[in-house]
């Protein structure tokens, strides 16, 4: 069976399309008009219900056109009709963000009233949502401030994160006679010959050495830009903003954090076991993400789509005939092929109210389990769809719940039919993946955290953040690495760090992962209602509560320690058929 492209017709039938063209040229009138029309201080109720109807239906036009400009992108990096219209797409994000200033403002000027109304029943279910947005306006400069913010962030962050993208995606060194960007050399981190991912890791070391003091002024230049801001807008730090944009508070963050800390023993338990698997004392950083067993089983795109829906079916027959009927209407773009970017994800069109899945399948289980992870993904986008598009905004801590939980229905399924050599293979794979999310997102989590503190003082050198990456490393993975074989430079190579927009671009990820064991743990637990459909109803609310009040909805405390132990327990058991197998 060849592998299949998606097919985007429905959305709309081309880039140079009358339908795309002339939403291309609407929305931005539409924003401007809305705009005036926030500014102008209508009314309230009046202005509260054209933000739920007509702002609503604008919001989902304007996500719908970036979402087919960068769909088309992906597929197409060096099409000139593709990067014309993801330009023109994103030059859509200035008219956005004055727009969403002037709604903020509106509300907040008439913040009495508005509260008033909410409580009507028209509007109660738009209560968190739009209280939410006062609250942001609270942090809002004025509307000129914002709007110059916005200009220069394109010009100044923005352009230190283009620049790390341009030297992470150029910079090579000659490797075995052959030149090597660094994203090719970190690809051998999974080449099953260790001298080979020993010498691209200390080639990479060469290529950031060369390049380190561009990179320190990229990030020095991102960081110092969001300490400006965030003290502007009147947050105590980018931490404080970040935790409200991901709906907790600081005792939930805390409390995931802590049980990330006590867990550190076991992932370095797991990482002495995989030492032994590969015959060696103790592993490297490029050892970490180095292939263990010997079954090699190559997966045909058939038996990942039957093996996908049979198990999405034992945990709910709606959930596999979704994903039959994605497979069956071309939602899924799997092919690798040149001008394709790397990596996958899903992406939602709220126009046809569908999902598109993006995935480079290469006939190995990862590529089955990413499959799984997106159109858990994809599941998520349906269950809200009906939505009203302000309410189906959920925030990163909740966007890989569905997703996670429906890659380990899968994991589960294939561990179950596999041999035991297999087994190894697929659990290890599974630690590894979980060992990335627990451990070295905690690592991250404490360099940024660093990072911000000590960038409010002044510029960092080079040399202080390479110091900083390595004591992060040590306190994390411990004695599961070998110290002196750390990666002092990943502060270079994760591109998160440079993303302007979103500082703490780290923890969510973790939290998405025990959050999504915990409800599994749950998921076992006796009830006179099938599972599925609590679980469903909890999706459902993930864009119109907060995510304790989210988590309280399918009976879980995520401000207790105790909840995030319950996911973490789940990580150990497989620490421990691991050593099994091994032994």
């Amino acid at each position: 069976m060849s592998l299949p492209r998606w097919d985007l017709s429905n959305i709309y039938p081309g880039l140079q399309s009358r339908e795309f063209l002339d939403d291309l040229q609407s929305v931005p009138r539409e924003l401007k008009r809305m705009t005036d029309y926030y500014n102008s201080n209508p009314a309230v109720p009046e202005g509260l219900a054209a933000l739920v109807t007509k702002g609503s239906d604008l919001i989902g036009c304007y996500s719908n056109l970036g979402s087919y400009g960068y769909a088309n992108f992906s597929t197409a990096t060096t099409d000139k009709a593709a990067i014309a219209a993801l330009g023109k797409t994103e030059d859509l994000s200035m008219p956005f963000s004055s727009f969403m200033v002037a709604v903020n403002n509106y509300l907040k000027k008439n913040e009495t009233q508005v509260r008033k109304s909410l409580e009507t029943e028209t509007f109660k279910p738009y209560a968190f949502v739009i209280g939410e947005m006062i609250s942001q306006a609270s942090h809002q400069m004025s509307p000129e401030l914002e709007d110059l913010a916005s200009d220069l962030l394109r010009t100044g962050a923005s352009s230190w994160g283009r620049l790390q993208e341009a030297v992470s995606s150029v910079a090579s060194a000659d490797f075995k006679g052959e030149r090597k960007t660094v994203i090719q050399l970190r690809a051998m981190s999974s080449d099953a010959d260790r001298e080979t991912r020993k010498l691209a890791y200390e080639k990479e070391l060469e290529i950031w050495k060369e390049h380190e003091t561009d990179i320190s002024y990229a990030l020095n230049g991102v960081k110092g830009a969001c300490i400006t801001l965030e003290k502007r807008r009147g947050y105590a730090g980018p931490l404080e903003r970040s935790v409200e944009d991901a709906r907790i508070s600081m005792p939930v963050l805390n409390s995931l954090i802590s049980v990330l800390e006590e867990s550190l023993p076991l992932f370095r338990s797991y990482l002495k076991t995989k030492a032994k698997l590969l015959g060696v004392e103790r592993l490297g950083f490029y050892d970490l993400f180095a292939p263990v067993g010997t079954e090699s089983k190559r997966w045909s795109y058939e038996e990942a789509r039957d093996f996908i829906i049979a198990n999405y079916s034992k945990f709910n027959p709606a959930m596999g005939e979704f994903a039959s009927n994605a497979f069956a209407k071309n939602w899924i773009d799997a092919e690798a092929r040149a001008g394709k970017t790397g990596g996958a994800y899903d992406i939602y069109f709220n126009k046809v109210k569908e999902s598109r899945v993006f995935a480079n399948f290469d006939y190995t289980y990862t590529s089955v389990s990413t499959l799984a992870h997106e159109l858990g993904h994809a599941w998520h986008d349906h269950v809200i769809s009906t939505r009203n598009e302000l309410l189906a905004q959920y925030p990163m801590t909740l966007a890989e719940t569905a997703s996670i939980f429906a890659e380990f229905i899968v994991f589960k399924g294939a561990v179950e039919a596999s041999t035991p050599e297999g087994q190894i293979t697929i659990i290890e794979h599974f630690l590894q993946d979980a060992c990335q999310v627990c451990v070295d997102i905690l690592c991250r989590f404490y360099f940024e955290r660093e990072l911000f503190k000590r960038r409010a003082e002044g510029e960092l050198t080079a040399d202080e953040m390479s110091d900083m990456m390595l004591a992060a490393q040590k306190a994390t993975y411990g004695d599961g690495l070998d110290e002196t074989q750390l990666h002092k430079y990943m502060w270079a190579v994760k591109g998160h760090y440079y993303n302007e927009g979103f500082s703490f671009y780290n923890y969510p990820y973790a939290f998405g992962q025990l959050f999504a064991l915990g409800i599994y743990q749950k998921s076992q637990e006796k009830s006179d209602e099938p599972f599925y459909e609590k679980y469903n109803r909890m999706l459902s609310i993930t864009g119109s509560r907060n995510a304790v009040d989210v988590a309280a909805s399918i009976g879980c405390d995520i401000t207790s320690p105790e909840f995030w132990r319950s996911g973490m327990q789940v990580i150990a058991s497989y620490v421990k058929k691991l050593e099994e197998l091994c032994r």
